[in-house]
């Protein structure tokens, strides 16, 4: 990634060099760097948000329950791994992000999630078949409430922010269904 966004540094800057346009390059620059601040600060307030409520139903012991509720398909996707296990409870939260549409904040549950099944499964130093079906989903991501893409279309002047839902559903509904697919088809050839 490192050189691929020199490259586009660089190409940006010798052609804005060749057709004299060093004064719109430096204009660009400064615009879009102002941009990608104000995303990350009002990405990050929601992150924040959603990582403490998270947290409090961590230690409200409402994981507990999301566990139980979430166990029959935790125990069809991830087979082997114990039901009420911190792995269990850990993939549990990073579903319930993931359908809220809190990839963000989903990921640090994900990571716990990859900790605690290595832990849970003596991973050692390649991934386990759940840890690859963990990764899957994490990807496909079905989404019932697409809340970061809402959030982004309603700061930048949406009328409707949640009118995209039908499409996200199909959307998350075909890459779930294709990548679960694949993965239990590939799984013999990843251990």
């Amino acid at each position: 990634m490192n050189l691929i966004f020199g490259g586009m540094i660089l190409f940006s800057f010798v052609f804005a060099c060749l057709t004299g346009r060093i004064d719109q390059l430096s204009q660009a620059v400064l615009e879009q760097s102002q941009g990608a601040v104000t995303l990350v600060l009002s990405l990050l307030g929601m992150l924040c948000l959603w990582s403490g409520l998270m947290k409090v139903a961590q230690e409200a012991g409402l994981t507990k329950h999301l566990c139980k509720a979430l166990s029959p398909i935790t125990r069809i996707f991830f087979r082997g791994l114990d039901p009420n296990g911190a792995a269990a409870s850990a993939i549990s939260m990073n579903m319930v992000a993931n359908l809220l549409g809190l990839g963000n904040a989903a990921t640090p549950l994900g990571i716990k999630a990859m900790c605690e099944m290595a832990k849970e499964e003596h991973a050692g130093i390649s991934a386990t078949n759940n840890m690859a079906m963990l990764v899957v989903l994490n990807t496909a991501s079905i989404q019932l409430i697409p809340t970061t893409t809402a959030l982004l279309r309603m700061q930048n002047g949406s009328a409707a922010p949640m009118e995209i839902l039908p499409p996200v559903w199909i959307a998350s509904a075909v890459s779930i269904t294709v990548g679960v697919v694949m993965a239990r088809l590939l799984a013999p050839f990843w251990r």
